[in-house]
């Protein structure tokens, strides 16, 4: 089941934030993550969050700040089972247009994205990791 956030969901959510960063970007060091930690927390309160829920268990989330997919997160046991779709999809429900980044060494994110029809509009530096990043967008079709 999708829903929208609640706060009592806070620490489930991170806690698969940031086993999902490190398990996903091991191009990049764990402190990093754990470096932005508190300021992830605070933003995830005032983003639009859906999480993906089965028997009470938070096994996914997506975060939103206005069409910006600031993240989709699933929990390593749950993945390609068609969560993070489900979480896009429900997003591409109530949006015309999303963009988002993600860095072009994580080639399993790049491809679902691509998948999921994102395309790729420009490659950047991310100033704080010194990693390539993708700059994707999607538009809905009319």
């Amino acid at each position: 089941m999708i829903r929208r956030f609640d706060e009592r969901d806070l620490d489930e959510v991170m806690s698969i934030w940031l086993t999902a960063n490190i398990e996903a970007h091991s191009f990049i060091e764990a402190d990093y993550w754990r470096g932005n930690f508190d300021y992830v927390k605070e933003a995830i309160l005032t983003a639009e969050v859906f999480v993906s829920e089965i028997e009470g268990q938070i096994n996914g989330f997506i975060g939103i700040i206005d069409n910006y997919i600031a993240g989709i997160f699933v929990k390593s046991s749950e993945r390609t089972k068609g969560i993070g779709s489900d979480l896009l999809n429900t997003v591409k429900n109530e949006k015309e247009t999303l963009s988002l980044k993600v860095y072009t060494k994580n080639e399993n994110a790049v491809s679902f994205y691509r998948n999921a029809g994102f395309k790729i509009e420009a490659k950047d530096m991310d100033e704080e990791t010194s990693e390539m990043e993708y700059m994707m967008t999607w538009k809905e079709a009319f």
